[in-house]
């Protein structure tokens, strides 16, 4: 039984590093020191940013991670509503299983009465996800009309779609949209990266030398969550 609670808690330590972005020494610290290494981790980086409540429900996903999709299913088998469906899809979601995830979302969908935005937001990154650009613009283009979708992450994903269906001037247009000081740290590294694409390397440094400055004045916290994307910003531009 130790065993298996050692490997259970090794496995939330690392889940939690990767999907929080920690420093991945962790991952050697929780590996090669299961116990403690896993107990110090749990005491310096999670218990001091989420309670004892979502740790158990983090937990439970990393080791069953289908056992919450089986029981909305049951639930909506039961009651079929729109947010028990909604749930579901969302459940499909997180789990990456974003075929299933799309059925639902899309019967959703079809119910006028509700906002429908945010529906159209995980139905724009599924489709983006399932490579599916053309439908990710299509969605995308649904949004255009709310104040909400200028300058986000939908806009992003649209930008994206759009270059990779050859659009590339009005790809270029929705993707510096997302261009903001002091956030959108690993899309403004894509959009870096979209300039070098297309040859345009004076404005692939001015985003990426904008990344570096505002890295040093970041907390540490930030530091833990991005250190990756800041990494890949100095390699970037040393070698431009």
């Amino acid at each position: 039984m130790l065993y298996y609670l050692t490997i259970a808690l090794q496995g939330f330590c690392i889940y939690h590093t990767i999907k929080n972005r920690n420093q991945y020494y962790w991952i050697f610290i929780i590996i090669f020191i299961p116990v403690i290494g896993s107990l110090i981790y749990l005491v310096t980086q999670v218990f001091n940013k989420r309670d004892a409540s979502i740790i158990k429900e983090n937990l439970t996903s990393v080791l069953a991670p289908t056992k919450k999709v089986k029981d909305l299913e049951k639930k909506l088998q039961f009651l079929e509503t729109f947010q028990n469906r909604l749930d579901l899809a969302d459940a499909f979601f997180e789990i990456k299983d974003y075929k299933n995830a799309i059925i639902h979302y899309e019967v959703a969908l079809k119910d006028e009465s509700q906002n429908n935005y945010f529906i159209l937001e995980k139905l724009i990154v599924t489709y983006y996800n399932l490579e599916d650009y053309k439908k990710t613009i299509f969605y995308a283009q649904e949004l255009k009309q709310h104040q909400e979708f200028k300058q986000s992450k939908s806009e992003f994903i649209y930008g994206l779609a759009l270059d990779k269906t050859g659009q590339y001037d009005v790809a270029e247009k929705h993707l510096k949209a997302i261009d903001q000081r002091y956030s959108n740290y690993s899309e403004r590294l894509v959009l870096a990266k979209f300039y070098i694409k297309k040859d345009k390397i004076e404005e692939s440094k001015a985003v990426l030398n904008e990344i570096f400055v505002e890295s040093k004045h970041m907390t540490k916290p930030n530091k833990r969550k991005y250190g990756v994307t800041i990494s890949e910003v100095e390699k970037l531009l040393k070698s431009l």
